[in-house]
């Protein structure tokens, strides 16, 4: 359980940094949340209500302090299908069910996953997000007169200069408050939040999605919400491990997978779209100073208070005063080092991490990215451990016995290579002793090699005894080996 003394510490430490960087991340949640909401096919207010709900509720419930929860694009672009066929009210059903998964992925301790994903990785996933980031900035850079360029260039210069002057106010809130303040009083020809979608009037709603309850209605939205859960508690657990080394601080990730689930819950009944942690917001966020749970609850109240009390203000804020937010946020959060790591690391991690990148950006699809990249890791991590292990023939003079001393990892992909070099077809030693004391048996498929070996030999008429298993090894050769054992003995030397 999180220490409470951190719990509180989170929403104490540094109040005016957190909020001053939650104000920034409020600004830049609007235009994302309305776009992810024209993805998914629902009216703005869908998007926008869930980003105010799950902020709000995830600087409570959530286990990484700092980290901006609200509507995405990866949870948006999976219900396009399903609002399309049977509407919205299915979509806030499907939601309610993503969090239930979520919440019983937290008490499963499915968090524990994040264990197999490798550094490179972390870093493609990274890298893909980065680049998209900015291309999704494209859009507002074509077809638009010089003064868009123009108020780019100048957000841009603003955010990287005005640290040197003081850094008590986050540079990208001044470039937003200064660039709204030239556009709003020249009247200049760019485009603005409102152009982006109609901005909700009043308040939220709280209600039951009006669905059947029946066995039919779960068939439907089932596999949504498992896609759902699934993609939204893999991107919140990457992003949460981002903003660990951003801070270096350590998150409790079985709580984020809990706190994520509670927050779409009430996201969909308060007429919101599923979410989850997004990586852009949150670099927004620690770079501007937020570090606790006040930076997240302060985002989406203050989210809220735009919407409802300054509406039409918020939707003349430029476009490109928030694009050159998102242009920041795309450079920081890219791994430059990783570039010229690409020769200094070794081939197999630079081709996990580019691989992983490429399908992020060619699908636009996170889990398929990750998914990619784990299963290469994977395949590299076997090919290397299969060779990690040796056997050395001793035979005694006479030519009566001989010793296969067996060191290193036997498992599903080495165990071809444990009987080629056993080369048993070869043994004319009446008696033969297999030496595992050096040696660990994995699985059932180097129980199996193990078993072929002492067959052949059995077969050629030697006497064959196995010495030296650890206790490990012993046991799952007493369980599963189909030959006889009386000949085995357990190793005195632990593995």
């Amino acid at each position: 359980m999180p220490d409470p003394g951190a719990y509180w510490r989170g929403w104490l430490a540094q109040p005016r940094a957190d909020i001053l960087a939650g104000l920034v991340v409020a600004l830049a949640l609007i235009p994302e949340a309305i776009g992810f909401s024209i993805i998914a096919g629902v009216d703005p207010a869908v998007g926008l209500w869930a980003s105010v709900a799950i902020a709000i509720v995830i600087s409570f419930t959530g286990g990484r302090p700092g980290m901006i929860s609200a509507a995405t694009a990866a949870v948006a672009v999976l219900v396009v299908p399903l609002v399309r066929d049977h509407g919205v009210d299915y979509l806030f059903a499907a939601t309610v069910l993503m969090g239930v998964i979520q919440i019983i992925a937290g008490l499963l301790r499915l968090n524990l996953v994040m264990q197999f994903v490798s550094r490179s990785v972390i870093t493609g996933f990274v890298n893909a997000l980065a680049i998209l980031i900015f291309m999704a900035q494209l859009p507002q850079l074509t077809g638009v007169s010089w003064h868009t360029y123009a108020m780019v260039a100048a957000g841009l210069a603003i955010i990287y200069l005005f640290p040197r002057v003081t850094r008590a106010v986050p540079s990208p809130l001044v470039s937003i408050i200064v660039l709204s303040a030239l556009s709003i009083a020249l009247h200049l020809p760019v485009n603005t939040v409102a152009d982006m979608g109609q901005l909700p009037s009043g308040l939220p709603q709280f209600a039951l999605p009006q669905v059947p309850l029946t066995l039919e209605t779960l068939q439907i939205i089932l596999p949504y919400s498992l896609a759902m859960a699934a993609v939204g508690l893999l991107e919140s657990l990457l992003t949460a491990q981002i903003v660990d080394d951003m801070t270096g601080t350590d998150s409790y990730k079985r709580y984020e997978c809990r706190g994520q689930g509670i927050a779409n819950i009430v996201a969909a009944l308060f007429g919101g779209m599923g979410g989850c942690a997004m990586i852009g917001q949150s670099v927004i966020n620690v770079t501007s100073g937020g570090r606790g749970r006040l930076s997240t609850f302060t985002a989406g109240a203050v989210l809220f208070a735009l919407l409802v009390l300054f509406g039409p203000i918020v939707g003349q804020v430029p476009m490109p005063a928030l694009v050159a937010v998102m242009i920041m946020v795309s450079i920081g959060t890219f791994s430059w080092n990783s570039i010229p790591n690409l020769r200094r690391h070794p081939w197999q991690s630079s081709v996990v991490m580019l691989t992983t990148v490429a399908v992020v950006v060619g699908t636009h699809d996170l889990s398929l990215g990750v998914a990619a990249g784990v299963l290469l890791s994977g395949i590299f991590f076997a090919q290397k451990v299969q060779r990690l292990f040796r056997i050395e023939r001793e035979a005694t003079p006479d030519g009566q016995t001989a010793t296969y001393r067996v060191s290193g990892e036997i498992f599903f992909a080495s165990v071809h290579r444990f009987a080629e070099q056993m080369q048993v077809e070869r043994e004319t030693a009446p008696n033969v002793v297999i030496d595992m004391t050096h040696a660990h048996l994995w699985d059932i498929s180097s129980v199996d090699a193990l078993d072929k070996v002492v067959s052949k030999l059995d077969r050629g008429g030697a006497n064959v005894k196995v010495i030296g298993y650890n206790e490990a090894s012993a046991d799952i050769v007493d369980k599963f080996a189909l030959h006889d054992k009386t000949g085995f003995e357990l190793g005195t030397v632990p593995h």
